[in-house]
């Protein structure tokens, strides 16, 4: 053998050798990782209840069982080989299964990292242990107070498994049991807090699906009933849980629904108007939630008629409306409201007593007697405010209404029906707006509506709501078919629907519609939010020749079909986010009486609405003038809408597509009431009002956008609370253009973001500025102040009562020098967020300016050292801030002082909020100062390290603290 030759075997046989160690080593790391991904599926199943598991993780779980049978086959035949007698023969095959096994590893261990962020979202896949409810806040001692302090000693006695609260409507069960759900003692007691309102209409299956979503069970297996208490009751084997059921009206079967006496660890508390249903359902201990007592009663209505029911000759009618309110919390709600405006005429308040007195004593138990006592407000009403009120039934409870809408539909239906009292037939739209906003704060003032937190909308209380439904019931002109948020899936039965004069269907499932709708009376139909209706049956409208309202908004429909030629009536009808909607039939322009259209978000264009040109409000969005359009530069059809008063234009796209075209058109509506539109650049702006001859017209508003911003005009339109406000936003602008100025003047609510070229909102001209209500600045690097005192004579921002000020990098005060007596005298509201170089807030004497604020918040502002600059305010009398209610300071790691010692009175304070404020070692607040303080948030360590001077004011706060253990800082 030459040397070359053996030189070759032995690196073949050195290869051999290499293939087999190799094989080893592959074998070896792949059996190790084939034990940790079975370790990792088994904890996973484990943890996760298999009815539970999303689809994803179940095809985890099959992926990993597959590959970890591969694994064992590629086991098996390792061995195979190991032990064949004729192995060093069959070693050539060692390479072959060491690359399978290397690349089975890397499988396995590929599976096993997506099994570890499995793992970590199993909380997102538990159901959290308590889900906290809006509360109202219940006074410490009072009746409702003990009520829960009754439950929380039941609860803790291990002989008592179930508690039945009980009593007549409006006395504040459902308020007991919410703040019952939120205590913490309850969230320590048990693994799991259940809550369910059981509907009117309940049966086992919907309650079995609230529990089932509450404990995030996989609802594609919803099955059978004795199925699903099965499941339930699996889940909650091991689990210490306590069931909440609030308006309980008939008796359940508790073991039909979830196989309860499973579990004798667990507790269930309900609410219901009936004491027998307690009973039935087997209490061991009742609450009775009673009526108020007379003194409670007597200073409940005190408080909400105010100062009239002082008067000596109002006082003893008073009295006896008192004694008619029988002691309900909710009807002396709605009732001192509803004589509060009767203010100090004595006539009006015996007219109203007697009226009061005309019905019958309570005879029965429940709801009817409520919603008859109820009832007096609606009486109180004229004819056109009882149909606005009973309108508002249509919408699911609770659920907030835009208000523009609502009006609009109010409108179309012909409840604003007093043409001889507009002021303007010109504009008529407007005016019969007007007239609604009058009818709606009626409504708002006897409470049968009331604001939401958005003050754009509105919503009806869900007792009320049964009112205005039992009302209709009984109406022979008014009959509403009113099921929205049920789950529907198919049209409701034609005995349902034949005399209805209002359909409202909203928010189902509808996938389908009757091909034809014999509904003759019907006029108004709200669809909206069916997003899974596609198609509308061809005839379905022939026979709706007096629908006035038509609401298809967010449902998944392409067209229209012909029939819709026989709304003959209609007046408002709304589109909009049908974002598959791309065709209108030809006679459209039948629709001859149509007020308000809405398709934005849809797939339209202008010229297929062009027909409609007697239009009175239109919303629409920018990409429906170049769709199908651009290309042929017919933009004039805008111009032909002659009768329009209200123009909405949502700004969908890029600046790029802008046309001057398109301006030149929307300035020759010489109707216009309300105009909402963004402009791409100042110059846009000028030619619009340079040239629009509405633009002088005193009634003319307005909500403006300039320039450009990711979803600008959704921002300012849709997240502003201030709808009847004139707006205007700036978005990287440069310096101040003198249309800035005009359009300032008239301006209610600004903005400004990002803007370039000026060092304070002086700049704009504080006399521009006058009218200014609200105002908002965020980012810019060239902002030093808000106002500017040097050379001012005149007070400055005398009207505004909101001043945002979020992320201004450079700014150092809100003012500087001493501003004029009267300025910023309105201002309400103050927030301060992410200013890193401001170093002064109340500084030369402003504070002494603000005598309305209500609400300051100071949040990521890490140069403030004070609150109050004391070298800067040293005659500050005592009451500087005497409406101060709330006051937040968040992550302001150098403050030292809110104010120096004790000598400020804060006689409106209730809320105080701090958080990472470290350096802050004492607050200058006492019994004697701030003795209407409610609630003091704040971390654990924060509180722990204050300075006192007083130790029972420390311990006067303990009920009214409510502490977090800050977490630990992560340095990294």
């Amino acid at each position: 053998m030459t040397d070359e030759a053996a030189t070759a075997a032995l690196f073949k046989v050195y290869g051999i050798i290499a293939h087999w160690i190799n094989l080893k080593g592959n074998y070896k790391r792949l059996r190790q990782e084939g034990k940790k991904l079975k370790a990792i599926r088994d904890a996973i199943e484990a943890e996760i209840c298999k009815d539970r598991i999303t689809p994803a993780t179940r095809e985890w779980i099959a992926k990993a069982k597959m590959i970890e049978s591969e694994v064992k086959d590629l086991k098996t035949k390792y061995k195979n080989e190991m032990g064949h007698p004729w192995r060093l023969v069959r070693i050539w095959a060692y390479p072959i299964l060491g690359e399978e096994m290397k690349e089975k590893y890397s499988q396995v261990h590929s599976l096993w990292e997506e099994g570890n962020l499995k793992r970590e979202e199993l909380d997102a896949e538990l159901p959290e242990p308590v889900r906290k409810r809006h509360a109202a806040k219940i006074e410490e001692n009072s009746s409702l107070h003990m009520a829960v302090q009754d439950l929380l000693s039941f609860l803790e006695d291990e002989q008592i498994r179930r508690v039945g609260v009980w009593g007549t409507v409006g006395t504040g069960k459902t308020t007991i049991m919410q703040n019952l759900n939120n205590h913490e003692q309850v969230a320590k007691m048990f693994d799991i807090v259940i809550w369910v309102t059981v509907s009117k209409e309940w049966n086992v299956e919907k309650l079995q699906e609230a529990i089932m979503r509450r404990l995030k069970l996989d609802m594609e297996c919803f099955g059978e009933v004795e199925e699903n208490a099965r499941r339930i009751s699996e889940e909650l084997k091991e689990k210490k849980y306590l069931l909440l059921l609030d308006e309980v009206q008939d008796f359940i079967d508790l073991n039909a629904v979830m196989e309860i006496h499973n579990n004798i660890d667990s507790k269930v508390v309900l609410a219901s108007r009936s004491r027998c249903v307690c009973y039935d359902m087997e209490a061991d201990e009742l609450i009775n939630v009673k009526r108020l007592s007379p003194a409670d009663a007597w200073n409940m209505f005190q408080e909400k008629v105010g100062h009239p029911i002082s008067s000596p000759l109002i006082k003893p009618i008073a009295e006896q409306v008192v004694k008619e309110c029988d002691g309900l919390p909710l009807l002396i709600d709605r009732i001192g409201k509803a004589f509060r405006k009767k203010e100090k005429d004595v006539s009006l308040w015996r007219d109203g007593l007697n009226r009061l007195r005309r019905w019958d004593r309570v005879k029965t138990e429940g709801m009817d007697e409520v919603l008859d006592f109820l009832k007096f407000c609606y009486d109180d009403l004229d004819g056109n405010k009882r149909d606005c009120f009973l309108y508002g039934a249509l919408y699911p409870e609770e659920c907030e209404i835009y208000i523009d809408y609502l009006l609009e539909c109010w409108n179309a239906e012909g409840f604003i029906h007093d043409a001889d009292e507009l002021v303007d037939d010109s504009n008529a739209f407007r005016d019969a707006r007007d007239k609604g906003h009058a009818i709606l704060d009626t409504l708002i003032d006897v409470s049968l509506l009331e604001r939401s937190d958005k003050k754009k909308c509105v919503k009806m209380n869900k007792v009320l709501r049964k009112m205005a439904l039992k009302i209709s019931s009984e109406s022979n002109s008014s009959k509403f078919l009113v099921k929205p948020c049920q789950g529907l899936q198919d049209f409701p039965d034609k005995k349902e629907w034949e005399d209805a004069s209002r359909i409202s269907l909203m928010d189902n499932q509808l996938c389908s519609l009757p091909e034809f709708l014999q509904c003759h009376h019907l006029s108004t139909l709200l669809l909206q939010r069916n997003n899974g209706l596609i198609a509308i049956p061809e005839f379905f409208f022939d026979s709706m020749r007096n629908l006035r309202v038509l609401d298809l908004h967010g449902t998944g429909i392409g067209s229209l079909p012909s029939s819709i030629s026989n709304l003959i009536s209609l007046k408002g009808m709304y589109l909009n986010s049908c974002t598959c909607l791309i065709q209108l039939p030809p006679n459209i322009r039948e629709l001859v009486q149509l007020e308000v259209l809405d398709i934005r978000g849809t797939k339209l264009n202008l010229l297929q609405i062009g027909n409609l040109t007697w239009l009175k409000c239109l919303r629409i969005s920018l990409s429906s003038f170049f769709r199908g359009i651009r290309t042929q530069r017919q933009f004039g059809s805008i111009s032909a809408f002659v009768s329009l008063e209200e123009f909405c234009v949502d700004d969908d796209l890029s600046e790029q597509c802008w046309d001057e075209v398109l301006m030149e058109e929307v300035v020759t509506l010489k109707k216009l009431t309300s105009l909402r539109f963004c402009f791409p650049t100042v110059d846009f702006l000028k030619l619009f009002v340079q040239r629009s001859p509405v633009w002088k017209n005193s009634f003319f508003t307005f909500q403006f956008c300039v320039g450009y911003q990711d979803n600008t005009y959704s921002q300012i339109l849709e997240s502003s609370d201030y709808p009847s406000y004139n707006s205007l936003k700036l978005v990287n602008g440069e310096g101040m253009h003198p249309v800035i100025a005009e359009v300032l003047k008239v301006t209610h609510a600004f903005k400004l973001v990002n803007h370039k070229g000026v060092s304070n909102l002086s700049d704009f001209g504080v006399n521009n500025m006058e009218n200014m209500l609200v105002c908002s600045v965020e980012g810019g690097n060239e902002i030093r102040t808000i106002v500017s005192g040097d050379r001012m004579t005149n007070s400055v921002f005398k009207n505004l009562e909101v001043l945002h000020i979020n992320n201004v990098l450079r700014l150092r005060s809100v003012c500087q020098g001493r501003i004029p007596h009267g300025s910023l005298a309105q201002l309400i509201s103050l927030t301060l967020t992410k200013c890193p170089e401001l170093k002064k807030i109340f500084s030369d004497g402003m504070i002494q300016q603000l005598p309305e604020l209500q609400n300051l918040k100071v949040e990521e502002c890490h140069q403030i050292e004070e609150i109050i600059t004391e070298s800067e305010n040293l005659e500050l009398e005592a009451n500087a801030l005497p409406r101060l209610k709330n006051l937040i300071l968040i992550d302001l790691p150098k403050l030292r002082s809110i104010w120096v010692d004790y000598s400020l009175e804060w006689p409106s304070l209730q809320r105080v909020q701090i958080s990472e404020c470290h350096m802050l070692k004492r607050l200058p607040f006492n019994d004697a100062n701030a003795a209407k303080l409610r609630c003091v948030e704040g971390q654990q360590s924060w509180w722990e390290a204050l300075e006192w001077e007083d130790d029972a004011f420390r311990e006067s706060l303990q009920p009214i603290l409510h502490l977090q253990i800050a977490q630990p800082q992560v340095c990294m």
